[in-house]
């Protein structure tokens, strides 16, 4: 078997669909089909076909140096077949880590454990037998984690906030003027983690992109202390069950359609990330954010929140996140 190059558009709806008929649809949430559009202008795509000519593989290779020299690879799924995974692998070379799209603190990974656990938005969801192949073949798992889920929240009345403390809540119509604040304290907060990269302006506001349609304001929240942003959270509602029936294709009819009935999605929601500035960090700030993100979900009917991966040893921000869900992992092979 060989892996081919995606070069037309039915190639590209292969790979788009070849997910959704591969995994569950009760347990696997695509990726949207335009955020894999925006990535195949960066990385290139790659399937493997069996004798038939049917779809039994994919992934993609790229490069950036804002996460070093290895080779990155992702948007990898594979069939129960070591010929088909050795031929997605041989479109690398050298040092490789993966799977990312298109790096780490997007989206990627493989879980370990909680297989019977449906995956959500910015998170992975694999069938049990994609960890074997990767260690099978000379791959070493690098930043280990856990995703989480907690399923109750406190109402109880908040502590009255410090002097000079004020909380922030996020704002559709103003989100645009208050992304750079977040990129701000993200890429202070998140510089000494190893697989963190430096957010771009460009970066940021294509991640969000259609953000604000969705946007529940009380669950984007940031602390500043005497007019200083200190401390964040960010969580959205959980929007996985519309993108698993949809299959990953979002055009201009889904979009109206997710609009339309957007309310059936407060129910649950997806952490995506919290964090503290350096100079800031153990002083309880995150928590105070938590406590008033559990407020403000407990009062807006939602029944749970699931945690995107926290690494193992970072036991701050696992901290008021419910219990572990699935294992997480991501794989290198060669060093670096």
């Amino acid at each position: 078997m060989k892996a081919s190059p995606v070069i037309t558009r039915a190639d590209f709806r292969e790979f788009c669909d070849f997910p959704v008929r591969l995994h569950p649809r009760s347990l696997y949430v695509p990726l949207p089909v335009p955020v894999l559009a925006r990535h195949r202008r960066v990385a290139r795509f790659f399937l493997v076909r069996d004798r038939s000519g049917r779809v039994v593989g994919r992934t993609s290779v790229h490069r950036d140096p804002a996460f070093g020299p290895e080779q990155l690879f992702g948007h990898t799924e594979f069939v129960d077949d070591d010929a088909v995974f050795e031929a997605l692998m041989a479109v690398t070379s050298g040092p490789v880590f993966g799977p990312v799209a298109l790096l780490p603190n997007q989206t990627g990974g493989v879980i370990t454990s909680g297989f019977e656990s449906r995956g959500f938005v910015d998170s992975a969801w694999n069938p049990p037998y994609y960890p074997f192949f990767y260690e099978r073949h000379g791959f070493t798992r690098r930043f280990e984690s856990s995703t989480w889920i907690l399923s109750s929240f406190s109402s109880s009345p908040l502590p009255p906030l410090a002097p000079g403390m004020v909380i922030r809540h996020g704002s559709r119509r103003r989100l645009g003027s208050q992304l750079p604040i977040l990129r701000e304290m993200l890429n202070a907060g998140f510089a000494q983690l190893g697989y963190y990269t430096p957010i771009s302006a460009a970066q940021l506001a294509e991640q969000t992109d259609g953000l604000a349609y969705l946007l529940d304001e009380g669950l984007l929240l940031w602390l500043e202390l005497f007019g200083r942003p200190v401390a964040f959270v960010v969580a959205v509602p959980d929007i996985s069950r519309f993108l698993m029936s949809t299959g990953g294709r979002l055009g201009p009819l889904d979009q109206l359609r997710l609009l339309a009935t957007r309310s059936r999605y407060r129910r649950s929601a997806v952490l995506v990330i919290k964090g503290c500035v350096p100079g800031e960090q153990g002083r309880g700030h995150v928590s105070r954010l938590t406590r008033h993100l559990h407020h403000n979900l407990a009062a807006g009917g939602y029944r749970t929140l699931r945690s995107t991966f926290v690494e193992r040893d970072n036991v701050a921000s696992a901290a008021n996140s419910g219990r572990p869900l699935h294992g997480y992992t991501f794989y290198q092979r060669g060093a670096a």
